[in-house]
């Protein structure tokens, strides 16, 4: 029998879901927003420990390069093959991790795999030769292909690892960016990309006693193998056996890695806020010869382009990745073609993206039940939001940890934990004794740009960039800014905004910007600025995008709003913004601004 629950058979009532839905929003609302959690420093820097590779001694760098990227994940990694491709080859990038990777490098907790299919969402898979060995390959796998491309595209040669910036400034006497380190490099930089991705800074919950606790923890993206035992392929957690351990949180990592948990501990608690929607995920390997026959020249990007346009709504008559995020789409654009061309308007188009939504969620709740065998462990287990109002989670093995004897869902009815005390953790007045609590707590998202980067950027006289984002993001193509010549961002937000898939994000913006600066060397520019009407008229397009999807204050509180605060109004809401003909537009749109040379916007000099 099918995981997936059918609901067509049943009535559904609209309107006690919507009540439903306010009602568990309403428990978890906190006036406190990313003030609830811990930002991770002074007595909690052992928790940013890197406990994967040791810091190597080294002398500081005092030199010149033709482009710095700071980051050195996905971000930096495609814009350093783009530019190397270019043949811009005097890179160096600067990671705090003591290897490439980015998230993938800090994210080796047991199970951790791609939530995306890994044919679109591992980059350069094409230009390296690589098969995907699963559907959704595993973290090691990811690890390896950016090593794999930094490697091919010699990207190790000067790179800069566990080395944090603190200082950025432009220096308008010389046309170059001054930068310097926590390991006292100071050089200089023609251009700098910045990948300030946006889920690699650990944070804790601010859980009352937090510090008390005299048994062992630590954070997910730091996991602690020498005291689980196994390893990020998947050995079995050895050292758990005899333990009692306690896990807070309950979103897409938890996921992945409480089914190994939930086999290896003596007793495993499961603290949970509020519950993911988890689907049906349907992983399997590749098979070697069909790969063969759909990797002719080219298949990556084409890939990548039908993953956005079926997840995006655009008609097109095939699905290549067929995975839960197209199939969402698919759901949604059947039920708008139903209506009537005279009732096309945007108010139906949504209450249809509702009905269609609606029929998801009671089908993944009702998949719950046929999974979980305790019935109140079953209900509590029940995601009670739009299924975009939190990250989507697929995954085959996690509703059945819950079976396991060991397993035991400590809900916590929205409220989080109560407190931690030396030996345990508090919920509703019952204490839970464990040996060791791990936080499954996240990543800081919508705290300040230079608390997560930790630097502010100095351009023309001196200018914070801080300070000229105090209203809201101001960029051409969330990559380029006034008053900040020869540098780029490199990431989604006023650009293509695309969420499901964010390394596509990534590379159409690496190829870009070697572009740009493969331009100006060739012409003999010292400098490029986006001019501030170019950045204005970029604003005021955005400001006629469509309401997001996901992000609403009617959602229940979690990262994608803010905490349940949303990303404010006015000019707030335009620095969340995307494209608004979307995705797809966005990247045709892009291709034909940097492949006519011209850089409408950009000033060179």
């Amino acid at each position: 029998m099918s995981e997936a629950v059918s609901t067509a058979s049943r009535s559904i009532d609209k309107a006690a879901i919507r009540a439903k839905y306010a009602q568990e929003r309403d428990k978890r609302v906190r006036a406190d927003g990313n003030d609830q959690y811990i930002e991770i420093k002074d007595q909690w820097g052992h928790y940013l420990e890197d406990p994967y590779t040791p810091v190597a001694q080294r002398e500081p760098v005092r030199d010149h390069v033709t482009v710095a990227f700071i980051g050195g994940g996905f971000s930096g990694l495609v814009s350093g093959a783009r530019l190397v491709e270019a043949g811009v080859t005097d890179v160096r990038i600067l990671e705090k991790g003591g290897d490439f990777g980015g998230t993938w490098y800090w994210n080796r907790y047991p199970g951790a795999q791609c939530d995306t299919a890994a044919f679109v969402y591992m980059p350069l898979l094409e230009e390296t030769g690589h098969m995907p060995s699963e559907k959704y390959a595993h973290a090691p796998e990811i690890l390896e292909q950016c090593q794999r491309i930094g490697n091919q595209y010699n990207l190790y040669d000067n790179a800069l690892f566990h080395t944090q910036v603190q200082e950025l400034s432009w220096q308008e006497d010389t046309n170059r960016w001054l930068i310097k380190t926590d390991r006292g490099d100071e050089f200089t930089a023609q251009f700098v990309g910045m990948g300030p991705g946006p889920l690699h800074i650990p944070k804790l919950p601010g859980i009352a006693g937090i510090e008390s606790f005299t048994g062992h923890s630590f954070h997910t993206s730091r996991w602690d193998y020498n005291y689980t035992g196994g390893d990020p392929s998947g050995a079995p957690l050895d050292k758990l056996a005899g333990k009692r351990v306690a896990i807070i949180g309950t979103g897409a990592t938890s996921v992945q890695c409480i089914p190994h948990l939930a086999k290896a501990c003596e007793k495993l608690y499961v603290c949970q806020r509020t519950p993911s929607s988890v689907d049906v995920r349907g992983n399997h390997d590749i098979d070697p010869e069909w790969f063969k026959a759909i990797a002719t020249p080219g298949w990556q990007q084409r890939w990548l382009e039908n993953f956005t346009a079926n997840q995006t709504g655009q008609p097109i008559e095939e699905d290549l990745v067929q995975d839960g995020w197209t199939d969402l789409s698919k759901r949604v654009r059947s039920k708008i073609s139903q209506l009537d061309p005279k009732d096309m308007t945007l108010e139906n188009m949504m209450a249809a993206y509702e009905d269609s939504d609606i029929e998801k969620m009671e089908e993944i709740r009702a998949r719950v039940n046929t999974v979980v065998e305790d019935p109140a462990t079953a209900e509590d287990l029940k995601a009670w939001y739009q299924q975009l109002c939190k990250r989507p989670c697929f995954h085959d093995d996690y509703l059945k940890a819950y079976n396991e004897p060991a397993c035991e869902l400590v809900d916590t009815n929205g409220q989080g934990v109560e407190r931690i005390t030396q030996t345990g953790v508090v919920v509703a007045g019952v204490e839970y004794e464990v040996d060791c609590i791990i936080y499954a707590s996240g990543f800081e998202v919508g705290t300040p740009f230079e608390r997560r980067s930790g630097y502010d950027t100095l351009g023309r006289d001196g200018l914070k960039l801080s300070e000229y984002w105090a209203d809201g993001m101001r960029t051409l193509h969330g990559t380029h800014i006034n008053g900040f010549p020869n540098l780029f961002m490199v990431q989604a937000t006023q650009g293509a905004n695309l969420i499901s898939n964010y390394p596509h994000n990534l590379t159409e913006c690496g190829t870009t910007i070697a572009m740009i600066v493969k331009h100006a060397l060739d012409n003999g520019h010292q400098t490029l600025e986006v001019s501030a009407q170019a950045e204005q008229a970029w604003l005021d397009l955005l400001s006629n995008a469509p309401p997001m999807m996901i992000g609403s204050t009617d959602c229940t509180p979690g990262y994608y709003n803010n905490e349940g605060k949303g990303w404010g109004d006015g000019k707030g809401v335009v620095a969340a913004n995307g494209y608004p003909a979307g995705p797809v537009a966005y990247f045709e749109y892009l291709k034909g601004w940097r492949s006519s040379g011209n850089f409408e916007g950009i000033d060179f000099s």
